[in-house]
């Protein structure tokens, strides 16, 4: 039994000023006016722990489901290819002080490396932290891990090996990509030729045979994606689309069962997938460097014109919980519509709404609680998963001399 006391709770609709909030076991058991005590809802005896929120916010853990960060734990240099269970332990360690309690894992599964040779993304590395990944469901973790499979769709020769997965029960999203160069994120074919030469040293012959070799490769047909598109939504798996660049593609993907669509390329077509009842997905980084690194969709403007439902860190965890709050500060949006980017949005759009996402009566245990510091630099002060305080952090100051 756990109460947390002196916070203002954030829900789906609003802000609980002056309460607190009681778990038993794994669920949130009651919200209830400060001064209630513990005893005025574990009636037989007190809470087993309280926690003084001190005056900070109470939310729902962040639910990231688009993160690629894993692979930079796993794999920081193309040669030096840590111990996966390692890896994953410690990557939680810093995902839970970000505020992250569930996390989709997002590995790639490319057909070749154009950019930069990562391999944690070859055929055996992907098996071995996919079984790492579901182990990590019966051991001792601190977060909720999940595998988000995206598929690039010129992979031809691995479509088996993501059908395995998804018929094994490992992977919980899928996503199809196509990073061919003239569409998509890299409509642009000069942002594609300058992005390759950050990467390698490569003359102007070598980077229009890759441009005409990757224009020229073959896709999967529209009835084998449709094929493991059914066999994960029979599964209870979301489907993704990623880098959407018009309203044609977005009809073309939802024929197959899409429902989620990931950094859209632009506005336009950030609100046509929401007029097409898609959930919207932005990186919180975007939000933190005010604009693209590729020159597309600014996550902050589209937040802002209600066409961005989701946020995830992308590539940098600590992200998602200061985009919403210098988003609160900056642009005035309520906190709890923030909030609701990074909690109960992904949870409704990877099937999970009905355990995690919200502080409900009933609902699993997974809560922080948020201080900010003088600066008003936002800090996770406790973490609690599963009704678990599974972190905490006291930040403090030097004693000075009189």
């Amino acid at each position: 039994m756990l109460f947390i006391k002196n916070c203002t709770i954030v829900t789906e609709n609003g802000e609980i000023a002056g309460h607190s909030l009681a778990i038993d076991g794994d669920r949130i058991a009651a919200i209830v006016p400060d001064g209630s005590g513990p005893g005025a809802v574990f009636a037989a005896s007190p809470a087993d722990e309280t926690i003084d929120a001190e005056g900070g916010y109470v939310t729902p853990g962040f639910i990231d489901i688009h993160s690629d960060y894993i692979e930079h734990m796993t794999a920081p240099r193309p040669t030096s290819v840590m111990d996966f269970s390692l890896g994953l332990h410690e990557t939680e360690r810093e995902l839970v002080s970000h505020g992250i309690t569930t996390m989709f894992h997002s590995l790639s599964i490319y057909k070749r490396a154009l950019f930069s040779e990562k391999p944690i993304r070859n055929a055996e590395n992907v098996r071995k932290f996919a079984d790492v990944i579901a182990r990590s469901h019966g051991s001792l973790h601190l977060i909720r891990h999940r595998f988000h499979a995206r598929f690039e769709i010129d992979n031809i020769d691995r479509t088996e090996e993501l059908l395995d997965y998804i018929l094994e029960g490992k992977v919980h999203l899928v996503s199809f990509m196509d990073h061919t160069p003239g569409q998509g994120q890299y409509r642009d074919i000069e942002m594609y030729r300058s992005t390759l030469r950050g990467y390698q040293d490569l003359t102007d012959a070598e980077l229009d045979r890759i441009v005409s070799e990757t224009q020229g490769s073959q896709k999967l047909t529209l009835e084998r994606i449709s094929e493991i598109a059914r066999t994960a939504r029979e599964r209870g798996i979301a489907v993704a689309s990623h880098d959407d660049d018009s309203v044609e593609k977005l009809a073309f993907v939802q024929s197959f069962g899409t429902t989620i669509s990931e950094f859209p390329i632009t506005l336009e077509v950030a609100r046509a997938a929401k007029a097409r009842g898609l959930h919207t997905i932005a990186g919180a980084p975007n939000v933190l460097l005010g604009g693209s690194h590729s020159g597309n969709l600014s996550a902050e403007e589209a937040i802002a014109d209600g066409c961005v439902d989701i946020l995830c860190s992308d590539y940098y965890p600590a992200a998602m919980i200061h985009a919403i709050f210098s988003l609160h500060e900056r642009r005035g949006i309520p906190l709890h519509e923030l909030v609701n980017l990074v909690t109960i949005n992904p949870a409704r759009a990877v099937l999970m709404d009905g355990e995690i996402g919200s502080i409900d009566i009933g609902k699993k245990a997974d809560v922080l609680v948020i201080k900010r510091l003088e600066s008003g630099f936002p800090v996770v002060a406790n973490a609690i998963v599963d009704g678990k305080e599974v972190f905490s952090s006291r930040y403090r100051t030097e004693a000075r001399p009189a």
